[in-house]
């Protein structure tokens, strides 16, 4: 199974497009793209340059680096599937099957290393 960045982070601006109960229409206008390309990088057809993730992070109003600490945080979680079911320590039936490596079934944030270690 190979991940690939453009579907993890369609799914984000997804999510935090549809958390603030925007349309594509609405978030298209404010980054000045066009509403299908927008469409195409939130299903992960089409790999957004680094511009056009500044243009659609400033419509969203979220940084372009909280974009891309969940994406890598999603990342981290689909490698991390991926090992277990390679190394066999993970029954395949076990691990839930979703759209791209299950963006839906992760919390809205993951929490910081300084969360998990308690500093």
């Amino acid at each position: 199974m190979m991940v690939l960045l453009r579907h993890l982070t369609g799914d984000v601006l997804r999510r935090l497009r549809q958390r603030q109960g925007r349309t594509l229409r609405e978030v298209s206008a404010d980054a000045r793209v066009s509403l299908g390309y927008l469409s195409e990088v939130e299903r992960g057809q089409k790999e957004a340059s680094s511009e056009l993730l500044s243009s659609i992070c400033g419509a969203l109003g979220v940084p372009l680096s909280q974009v891309l600490r969940e994406v890598a945080d999603q990342l981290a979680l689909a490698e991390l599937q991926e090992a277990a079911l390679l190394s066999g320590s993970v029954p395949a039936d076990s691990v839930p099957s979703h759209d791209h490596l299950g963006i839906d079934s992760v919390p809205d944030r993951v929490p910081d290393v300084v969360d998990m270690v308690g500093v």
